[in-house]
């Protein structure tokens, strides 16, 4: 397959003349050039183009953010389309070029954080919108009639008698000498027709043919092939090194030393991996080299009986603990976890004097770019990022250090031609990124009505931020959800211990709601119990000033059957969280075989992710977050002797397999809200929702994950 192919400005023009010339929409973004709207004409691309409309009628709309499998290469478009009235078989989507003009929000371009459509709503729609009303007032010059007394639908101008039309295409060429209007109305929403509808995923049939190109499937003249040896050891270096064994093998072109290591450059994969495994290192393992996942536990054990960082303080806990009808204590524990993408990291870089180019299934083209600079002595500006599809990231491919993009440029670097440098899972897995451990010690204070009137909680886990190089005693994404609860509570208390340990750290799914979503639904199941509650009418009474919160729950306990009969053998257990501004609610129906293996038989899941842009989108990502999620309940963890991670692969680092997954039911609360995150907000819930049913089955509290019976008390 060869490389995607990036649309130039001088590109862009020759197609232009090729065809005929066309309408290309720029316009104005708050913050990013914001003080010049852009013209539209002919000859020229606008830099922050959104859509361009072809004189063939084809709409092609440019999308800044990375498709890795949540859809925005569907979503994104249909947002900008509504507002168009495009005829939707006749839009096509291009991935954006790296330039200033896509870097919007986080700093830079980057996809993340399940905010896509988020903040690509207003942006988007005003996108649309403009180019419709440039269209429209093109026809209206054309036919020397008042603009209002237009209408469009489907790619297609009509006048207000209906015995004139144009389409688009007809249009593009006048329309593109057009002042761009400063502002636009936009639609109301009542008058959606493509926005939530289900619609299938623009770029589907190429993943289903194999058409589609990820970055591993990049092939480029001349190139080259090369794998790294990484230290065993988080933070170890390279003391010493021997690479004569490996450059004396067939198909081994060159071994070199870069900053993360050794690396052997091949004429493929295979001849590279073996001449790495022929290579005789020394290393000097560092600090790391003495941790164990054991000695973690204990010393994170021992910090939350100590007092850490505030990070809530609201009325007070301890007296309100101290007068409580009764308490509860429990102590929580959720280990490392790799993020473990099915396509293994990789980049293809083609370095030269004046520039680079870089081939990349990446989440953060702008901090890609400043490191490949770094590296290469250039400019951001020289350094063209190629976006391929993404084979996974959940966080992993958004590195603010770049790892696997600075490997592979460290790597191409000075050799001529391009090179692919391939991490093997195994490389990932064992040297690579990791959600952090984290033990929290919990204790709640109970009226005698049940009720509780206390709430205090103490973490201790690594900090993503400090280990990023942003320091803060509290870091937000450790006590997300943790701290500031939405349940009333009216006296809580959260700390926090952040140590500094070598072990690098990432967000990974759901960044902190990953252990606090299990930790703390799963205590107020606790406390539920032991105030003699059902835990979803708990629940209700404490979200009844929480209407969407309220809304979730009661629509999943309801499709659930909450409180109804189950089959012999089955338990049912629920939990809700708010995550990425969208609210999500999950019932899970559960056995326990003999020989304590947890089988999940149906998730009932319940969303309000503001409006739904793409329904069946919304309910894909709800299963996709639920399959992620359970694989880390029942089977994810990383652990660590000597310094050394002992998983490899999905031999000993399992995600769900098909005769494990249950049933799922994705039920999507109706709103007129802006659209909210859906690639991360169903995975917090599903744990705690599974460990709550085998509670209510067999009487056990699951306090550790992964879920192993053996170990619950």
């Amino acid at each position: 397959m060869t490389a995607p192919r990036r649309l130039t400005r001088r590109g862009f023009l020759k197609r232009s003349a090729a065809a005929g010339g066309g309408l290309v929409i720029g316009f104005h973004i708050p913050g990013f050039g914001a003080e010049r709207l852009l013209a539209a004409t002919v000859d020229s691309l606008a830099p922050n183009a959104f859509v361009r409309v072809g004189v063939d009628d084809v709409i092609t709309i440019i999308v800044h953010k990375s498709e890795m499998g949540q859809g925005v290469f569907t979503s994104l478009p249909m947002i900008l389309a509504e507002e168009l009235d495009a005829d939707w078989s006749k839009v096509e989507v291009e991935a954006s070029p790296s330039t200033p003009e896509y870097a919007i929000g986080f700093g830079g371009q980057l996809t993340g954080g399940s905010t896509s459509v988020m903040t690509s709503w207003q942006l988007f729609r005003e996108a649309g919108a403009t180019a419709r009303a440039m269209l429209v007032d093109a026809a209206a010059r054309r036919w020397n009639v008042d603009a209002a007394d237009l209408r469009t639908e489907a790619g297609v101008v009509f006048d207000a008698a209906g015995d004139r039309r144009a389409t688009y295409g007809e249009l593009a060429e006048e329309a593109a000498t057009l002042d761009v209007p400063s502002s636009v109305p936009l639609k109301d929403p009542a008058d959606f027709r493509i926005v939530g509808t289900n619609v299938r995923r623009l770029e589907g049939p190429d993943k289903v043919t194999g058409a589609a190109e990820f970055s591993i499937d990049v092939r480029l003249p001349d190139m080259l092939t090369a794998v790294v040896a990484h230290s065993p050891v988080c933070g170890g270096t390279v003391r010493s090194f021997d690479g004569s064994a490996a450059e004396a093998l067939p198909g081994v072109v060159k071994v070199k030393q870069v900053p993360s290591g050794v690396a052997v450059i091949g004429r493929d994969f295979w001849s590279a991996r073996q001449g790495r495994d022929a290579l005789e290192i020394e290393w000097d393992d560092g600090e790391g080299a003495r941790l164990s996942s054991a000695g973690l536990r204990d010393e994170y054990l021992a910090m939350v009986e100590t007092p850490g960082a505030v990070a809530e303080d609201l009325g007070d806990a301890a007296a309100a603990l101290d007068g409580a009808a009764r308490t509860v204590e429990a102590i929580y524990e959720v280990p490392y976890l790799a993020h473990a993408p099915m396509e293994p990291l990789n980049a293809t870089v083609h370095a030269k004097a004046d520039g680079a180019d870089i081939w990349a299934g990446t989440q953060a083209q702008t901090l890609d770019q400043r490191a490949a600079a770094g590296i290469l002595g250039l400019r951001p500006e020289d350094i063209r990022i190629h976006t391929t599809m993404l084979g996974g990231g959940f966080g992993r491919r958004a590195n603010p250090t770049s790892d696997f993009v600075s490997d592979a440029v460290a790597v191409a670097k000075d050799e001529g031609v391009p090179v692919k440098t391939v991490w093997t899972r195994e490389d990932d897995i064992q040297c690579g990124y990791y959600r952090p451990m984290f033990v929290h010690k919990l204790a709640a204070g109970i009226d005698p009505s049940g009720m509780p009137i206390a709430w205090h909680q103490r973490l201790a886990g690594q900090s993503i931020m400090a280990g990023m190089g942003f320091g803060a005693p509290v870091d937000p994404s450790s006590v997300e959800g943790a701290a500031h609860m939405p349940y009333a509570i009216p006296n809580r208390h959260v700390e926090l211990h952040s140590p500094d340990k070598p072990v690098t750290v990432l967000w990974w799914r759901s960044v902190g709601h990953t252990h606090t979503g299990f930790v703390n639904e799963s205590f107020l199941d606790e406390v539920a119990h032991a105030g003699g509650r059902d835990p979803f009418e708990l629940r209700r009474a404490l979200l009844r000033d929480e209407p969407r919160h309220l809304a979730v729950l009661e629509l999943a306990a309801e499709k659930a059957g909450w409180g109804s009969p189950l089959p012999e053998g089955r338990g049912r257990g629920i939990a809700v969280r708010k995550s990425f501004e969208s609210y999500v609610a999950e019932v899970a129906e559960v056995s326990v075989e003999d020989d304590g293996t947890v089988r999940v038989h149906r998730v009932v899941c319940a969303v309000d992710c503001g409006v739904a842009v793409n329904p069946w989108n919304v309910e894909a990502q709800m299963e996709s977050a639920i399959v992620y999620g359970l694989s880390a309940a029942l089977h994810g963890e990383i652990t660590l002797e000597d310094g050394r991670v002992q998983q490899s692969n999905f031999d000993d680092y399992p995600v769900l397999r098909m005769d494990e997954m249950p049933a799922v039911e994705v039920h999507i609360v109706p709103s007129a809200e802006p659209p909210t995150g859906v690639g991360e907000p169903g995975v917090p819930p599903i744990a705690p929702a599974v460990t709550n049913a085998i509670f209510s089955l067999t009487g056990v509290r699951v306090r550790r994950l992964p879920i192993r019976m053996s170990e619950t008390e």
